[in-house]
């Protein structure tokens, strides 16, 4: 792990306004003598609640940074400044890599106003769908246009805003990158970005290979092995969970359990008319060694989305040995391949006949299970490292 400098500060206390003032940039990296191109990463999402969108950023940025120090072809090649802000300072360490605090402010004004005054002519990166608005020299990866597509998944300032920010970021910054080709296709749909300007650097899934199992949480929920169903809790319209739970309530399901991880309740879904039945078991938030026991010991994993900009969930339950079934829809069928089983986003009854085939045909189970370790193999952080290092290295000042 990289020795991570420890940089001041500051807070919004009675002087801490001015004290932010006058270290506005911290520490500066490019003050040393470098003879490569800089990029300044746009740290703010270290500062708010861990997301998958976050994941992928604090992978590649991890990866990229290891290259760097580490693979003779890159060493000496580019250099990566990741900047945050004061709130963020906590996961910064986490994250295992140098950073320096910049201020003032935090949040969107951070982005769009402090971010952009400390660059000092390096390209701006950003990882996670925004980046500084007034930034020519930039560029900033799109995981999806979900925005556009599904709106209802989101409330009105979040689809205001991202609406806004896409349509002048993504006409002017320098490159724009993306995580599928169904994504690039998409944000060439809505005129976001033509596809001459967008880079696909596929998501990696090698993070959940190393973890082992806390299988506590098989016992703690009172599983059977092989004998339920995982899935996301959440309600966003195009995850479509739904339909799942339709898919419990049928006859033929009554001796099988859906487990549902992820911070959506009950309430939650009955607040937009779904009924969990009984054999739906709610696990809430789980670690990722607890996740890793609940794809291990289920029978399947079931992702019905409508859409999704690539489909990170379907690949680590492939990593972990276990089957797939998903929705024919959004870039699921080009990152799953012919690894996994499918069934219609709006038809119970073919959720109910794939689940059930999976259970009375365990040949079928274990051949899905030799191609899921396969497919998933194929996507590595280290290989979307190598990608967003090149891309960099051209468009980086």
């Amino acid at each position: 792990m990289a020795s991570v400098p420890e940089y001041p500060t500051g807070t919004f206390g009675p002087h801490g306004i001015a004290d932010l003032l006058r270290r506005w940039v911290g520490p500066k990296a490019r003050e040393d003598a470098r003879a490569c191109p800089s990029v300044l990463i746009n740290g703010k999402f270290l500062s708010a609640p861990s997301t998958g969108v976050h994941r992928v950023a604090a992978e590649l940025i991890r990866h990229c940074s290891h290259l760097l120090r580490t693979d003779p072809a890159w060493q000496g090649k580019l250099h990566l400044d990741l900047v945050i802000p004061y709130d963020g300072e906590e996961r910064a360490r986490e994250l295992g890599v140098p950073y320096r605090v910049v201020g003032p402010f935090r949040g969107i004004p951070w982005e769009q106003l402090t971010l952009p005054s400390v660059g000092g002519g390096n390209t701006i990166l950003s990882l996670c769908n925004v980046g500084p608005v007034t930034s020519r020299d930039a560029v900033t990866m799109f995981h999806d246009a979900q925005v556009r597509l599904t709106p209802k998944s989101y409330s009105l300032p979040f689809r205001l805003w991202y609406r806004f920010h896409q349509f002048f970021t993504g006409r002017r910054h320098r490159r724009i990158l993306t995580i599928s080709r169904y994504s690039r296709q998409q944000l060439s749909r809505f005129g976001l970005a033509n596809d001459s300007r967008v880079t696909v650097i596929p998501n990696g899934v090698d993070h959940f290979s190393a973890g082992r199992a806390d299988n506590r949480i098989i016992a703690k929920l009172g599983l059977e092995r092989g004998h339920y169903v995982a899935a996301l809790a959440n309600t966003q319209s195009h995850k479509n969970i739904p339909v799942l739970i339709d898919c419990f309530a049928r006859p033929e399901m009554a001796g099988r359990q859906l487990v549902l991880f992820g911070a959506a309740t009950v309430a939650d879904f009955e607040a937009i008319g779904a009924r969990p039945g009984p054999n739906v078991i709610f696990a809430g938030k789980v670690s990722d060694e607890e996740l890793r026991a609940l794809y291990e010991n289920a029978l399947c994993f079931a992702c019905p989305s409508t859409t999704e900009g690539f489909g990170l969930p379907p690949l680590e339950a492939m990593g972990a040995g276990c089957p797939a079934v998903v929705a024919p829809c959004g870039a699921l069928p080009e990152v799953c391949g012919e690894a996994a089983l499918y069934a219609g986003a709006h038809a119970p009854e073919e959720w109910a006949h794939s689940i059930c085939e999976l259970a009375r045909r365990p040949a079928l189970r274990r051949k899905l299970v030799t191609k899921g370790a396969k497919q998933a193999a194929r996507f590595t952080w280290d290989r979307a490292a190598r990608s967003l290092l090149a891309t960099m290295s051209e468009y980086a000042q």
